[in-house]
């Protein structure tokens, strides 16, 4: 199963019917996606947590709206799949959407944004897109 497929359909989908916030499963990957949206401004915070009678961890996201009530997350496309890997150099990195969007790249030195990635000149996987 794809973890970060699921986690992002988890967040598209409370978005759409305004949640204030959505469980997804832990991991260091999805962890990692949700920092970068917290400091890109898409989501407002993120708590890991454990339960006492399991070993099973999870991260409650809490999700940003704008003053109007609109989700600050109109998009989340999942860039690289499982079956098909996506790479680009640091040159070859294009934003489609600007400065309205952001992109999320896996290099040799973790998750980053692509703004990021262009400035420290490190290519890497293309992981999802976000605007």
């Amino acid at each position: 199963m794809d973890t970060i497929a699921n986690l992002l359909s988890k967040i598209k989908n409370a978005s759409m019917v305004s949640k204030d916030s959505v469980e997804v499963p832990y991991s260091k990957m999805n962890e990692n996606i949700l920092k970068i949206l917290k400091s890109e401004g898409y989501i407002k915070d993120i708590k890991v947590f454990k339960n006492k009678d399991s070993v099973i961890k999870g991260i409650n996201v809490s999700l940003n709206y704008t003053e109007t009530g609109r989700p600050s997350i109109n998009s989340l496309v999942r860039l690289s799949k499982p079956g098909r890997r996506i790479y680009r150099s640091a040159d070859t990195i294009v934003n489609k959407m600007g400065k309205f969007g952001t992109i999320i790249v896996s290099t040799s030195r973790g998750l980053m944004s692509v703004s990021e990635a262009k400035k420290k000149k490190l290519g890497g996987e293309l992981v999802c897109e976000v605007f």
